[in-house]
């Protein structure tokens, strides 16, 4: 059987890790992923679709991700039934992030979201003049 996804979106909202009664982390976001056409209006159509990370994967996406940035999701399609708070049986899918990857560098954030990143900073990474001087 094979059961892989992989997506690459923006996050919709903030991140927040949460531990289970065992300790295992756990966080979950809604990624918004384009559709590759446009409607009839011609205007984009996008999904919103929930993802779900556990253990070192919840832990790094609430460290490094929040709302607006451009991820990638690798994992699989999980589904689930439950009955709601009216009594109607619900059926919820959802990822489950194996993997989460940034997708854009700090310098293609949107200036909205960069809150955080100096301007003109290139973070922790320092430019290298080319003399033609390089050992190898």
């Amino acid at each position: 059987m094979l059961n892989v996804v992989c997506l690459m979106g923006r996050i919709c909202g903030d991140l927040e890790l949460r531990h289970t009664g065992n300790d295992v982390a756990v966080t979950s976001f809604t990624l918004a992923v384009d559709r590759s056409y446009k409607g009839k209006n011609g205007e984009k159509q996008t999904d919103f679709i929930d993802i779900v990370a556990w253990r070192s994967a919840a832990e790094f996406s609430a460290k490094y991700f929040s709302r607006g940035q451009l991820v990638a999701v690798q994992g699989a399609i999980q589904t689930r039934s439950y009955t709601d708070r009216d009594g109607n049986k619900r059926k919820a899918f959802e990822i489950v992030a194996d993997n989460v990857h940034f997708a854009e560098s700090k310098k293609d954030k949107p200036a909205a979201n960069n809150a955080g990143y100096a301007s003109g900073s290139n973070g922790d990474f320092e430019d290298v003049i080319d003399d033609n001087d390089m050992p190898f």
